[in-house]
């Protein structure tokens, strides 16, 4: 088995789920210290469907934003999750292949059912 977790250490929800997950066997990077790969968002959009399903819609930088900067394609959501970390949704896990994003209830089941829960 072959897992990373995307989070970042300062976000106290990341941390809370953190405590929650049984990462011994898992990669945990850091997403402010290392962005996130081509490769690895990739495998990701494409679990999720689409890199727009990647996205965090509520990063602050996006709220700055004019209306003319903000993502309208895919191309503009994969650009921006590349270039600058708060625009991946956290955390991020991807095991064999598959990945998994967000904080809600049952992408975290999901995530404990994969890596295992401490």
């Amino acid at each position: 088995m072959s897992a990373k977790l995307f989070h970042l250490s300062t976000c106290s929800t990341c941390r809370k789920i953190l405590a929650t997950l049984d990462t011994s066997d898992t990669e945990l990077v850091n997403i402010r210290e290392q962005l996130i790969t081509e490769s690895d968002l990739d495998i990701l959009a494409k679990s999720l469907g689409s890199y727009q399903a990647a996205f965090n819609n509520r990063a602050q930088k996006l709220k700055l934003m004019s209306a003319d900067e903000k993502p309208k394609s895919e191309a503009d959501y994969k650009k921006l999750i590349l270039s600058d970390y708060t625009f991946l949704k956290r955390p991020a896990l991807i095991i064999d292949n598959k990945g998994y994003a967000g904080n809600d209830a049952k992408t975290l089941e999901v995530m404990q059912a994969a890596i295992g829960s401490k």
